[in-house]
């Protein structure tokens, strides 16, 4: 028997209802959702190993809904498109999307077992690769000796399980760290879950980080959809006084309780938090725990700012090239000498952030010539902020006498 879990999304209750006695039958965990809406609840509370997607539903149709999950980089698990008024369009469309395979009702139910089955063998087959590559595709680009100590630092790391505290400017690619973190850990196979610490106020934090439970209805909370694989909560300086007192007795006492319920549930996850490098600051005002601080930085590391290892600049500028190529179908250009070498002693004053936005800019210009001296300096602020620190200001871009007080 197997326990996958499959979602079914489909505004007629009756097929619902059969295809979740055909699916249960064979041992599959099967949720139901009537539209889009409850799909998305559905899949905020659970991790699904299948989708089986209707098309036409009366608030959000199927494809809609596809796109969004795809555009957002939440396709995790394979898709399966239903309809009965299919079109060869509709089906081109869904599979560019990401859908695994398009079944026309009327169902013929022995044909939507061997869909099934397929789906989900091929779904392991892929993370089962897609495992193996992560950690090397997740690597930070640089060959600095900067970057190879945070690398091997990382490394090391990922073989514990103690709260990892990340800190760094913003920009620095601390999120992107935390992934590379999750995936060389022995974690990597069970749940990723990332929430931004400014999205948890005061009225919903308890419900989204402990869950909630009502009249039998569980609602699972952040803790709960990590299980034992990773929680990343982004800026933990923006969490409210009441959620920092909500994570630190979790943290504390090892496990937590649903809004509404008496039952504990001992804590699995790893946590893991990033915050500013001004964190030790706002922890002597007052607006960080100390105590909170302890118990996330039981291992610490530090995100450096794209200044400190600039010689990596011209091939953080080739991958980015290339990846943007892949992921947004732009056009390929590289850049000149110059280019690069302008762009090293440039100072990024938002760091990694800053270089993948300027590089977007660059290769949207859909120009066949390779990008000049002159386009970079024509995308580059010409002058900091007042305000800004020296060590960020762009001293090439300032007046001879300027540059040299």
């Amino acid at each position: 028997m197997t326990s996958s879990q499959v979602l079914v999304v489909d505004d007629e209750s009756d097929i619902r209802a059969l295809i979740q006695d055909i699916l249960s039958d064979e041992g599959y965990g099967v949720t139901v959702a009537a539209d889009a809406e409850e799909a998305r609840s559905a899949r905020a509370d659970r991790r699904f190993d299948l989708i089986l997607l209707d098309i036409w539903m009366p608030d959000t149709d199927g494809i809609t809904l596809l796109r969004e999950w795809s555009d957002g980089g939440d396709l995790v698990c394979p898709v399966v498109i239903m309809s009965g008024h299919g079109t060869v369009d509709t089906a081109v469309e869904a599979t560019r999307l990401g859908a695994f395979d398009f079944v026309e009702k009327p169902l013929s139910l022995a044909k939507l077992l061997r869909t099934v089955e397929a789906a989900l063998e091929s779904a392991e087959k892929t993370s089962i690769t897609a495992r193996r590559m992560l950690p090397s595709l997740l690597a930070p680009v640089g060959r600095s000796e900067l970057m190879q100590t945070l690398r091997d630092k990382v490394q090391q790391y990922a073989q514990h399980d103690a709260s990892v505290l990340l800190s760094g400017e913003p920009g620095t690619g601390r999120s992107a760290f935390a992934r590379y973190l999750h995936a060389l850990s022995r974690r990597a196979d069970q749940p990723l879950i990332s929430i931004t610490a400014a999205s948890l106020i005061d009225s919903n934090v308890e419900e989204q980080l402990l869950g909630s439970e009502v009249g039998g209805e569980i609602h699972a909370g952040a803790f709960e959809r990590a299980a034992q694989g990773t929680l990343v909560i982004d800026d933990i300086a923006d969490l409210s006084a009441a959620g920092q007192k909500i994570l630190l007795a979790v943290l504390e006492d090892g496990k937590f309780t649903r809004s509404g319920s008496s039952k504990s549930t001992r804590l699995e996850a790893r946590v893991v938090a990033t915050v500013s490098n001004e964190y030790e600051a706002q922890t002597e005002s007052g607006a960080l725990r100390r105590d909170l601080i302890a118990h996330l930085s039981v291992l610490s590391l530090r995100i450096p700012p794209l200044r400190e290892y600039s010689e990596d600049v011209p091939e953080l500028l080739a991958y980015y090239v290339d990846n943007l190529v892949d992921s947004e179908s732009l056009s390929f250009r590289r850049f000149s000498v110059a280019a690069q070498n302008r762009l090293r002693n440039y100072p990024w004053p938002d760091n990694v952030r800053e270089l993948k936005k300027l590089v977007r800019r660059l290769l949207l210009a859909d120009s066949d010539e390779d990008i000049s001296l002159e386009e970079v300096e024509a995308e580059i602020t010409a002058g900091a902020p007042a305000d800004e620190p020296l060590v960020k200001q762009d001293l090439l871009a300032l007046p001879l006498r300027e540059a040299r007080e």
